[in-house]
């Protein structure tokens, strides 16, 4: 990955082996441009130029969307998500588990918010989503799987930074532990949107209509998700 400049616009380009290039926003508001190995760097310059409107139409959105990111606290009543629905959070004593979810509300071990150990508290729900993920995504991917026609092998649920999920040649497939957070129909776009990347690793047309085949409702979904993706967050 290699850091440009076109103007008063700062861009990374990712090279790989695929047939167009293409600009993405990522959700911390890095422009980045894909492109085939064989693109000249003169051509991506041409078209992060042709794109400039894009480019600014979108980062401003994007600052806009994370204007109103939700910053949680951890204490008492503090409301945190799970699959779509928002569980108070109730600080307990003399519980075994770091962080659980019943009766209704998410019981974190007290003792991490008195000794004021907020990154051991994040990494609390995290390990949670994980666990949790683990088992209801690869459920999905398994259901999903032979209707987008493809074939995976290990499904993992991880820390990815800005991207939803990821998927590898040998037939891996990753999600990020944030995805728990989202409503199911949510978490299934995201299962059908990164197995589809194994017939086109782009976002062509082509892809889309792969998308569309199974999940006609993406577009809907893929629009949640650009509205509410920053407040998946703990």
């Amino acid at each position: 990955m290699s850091t440009n400049r076109q103007g008063d616009i700062a861009y990374e380009v990712i090279r790989s082996p695929r047939a167009t290039a293409d600009i993405v926003i990522e959700r911390d508001g890095r422009v980045l441009v894909r492109a085939p190995k064989t693109v000249p760097d003169e051509q991506i310059e041409a078209i992060v130029e042709a794109k400039r409107y894009w480019i600014y139409k979108n980062l401003a959105e994007w600052r806009d969307l994370n204007s109103t990111r939700v910053l949680r606290e951890y204490k008492n009543g503090e409301g945190f998500l799970y699959l779509g629905r928002s569980y108070r959070l109730s600080l307990v004593a003399d519980q075994k588990e770091p962080l659980l979810l019943k009766n209704g509300r998410f019981c974190l071990c007290r003792d991490m918010v008195e000794r004021g150990a907020v990154e051991a508290a994040r990494v609390a729900f995290r390990d949670y989503y994980i666990a949790r993920g683990t088992e209801r995504i690869s459920q999905r991917v398994q259901y999903y799987a032979p209707k987008v026609g493809v074939t995976t092998r290990k499904v993992h649920v991880r820390e990815l930074g800005n991207r939803w999920a990821s998927c590898s040649p040998n037939g891996n497939v990753a999600f990020h532990w944030k995805c728990m957070m989202a409503p199911q129909t949510i978490i299934d776009y995201i299962v059908v949107h990164e197995l589809c990347h194994f017939h086109h690793l782009d976002h062509t047309d082509a892809f889309w209509n792969e998308v569309d085949k199974v999940m006609p409702q993406y577009r809907e979904r893929k629009e949640w998700l650009r509205k509410n993706g920053a407040g998946l967050d703990v």
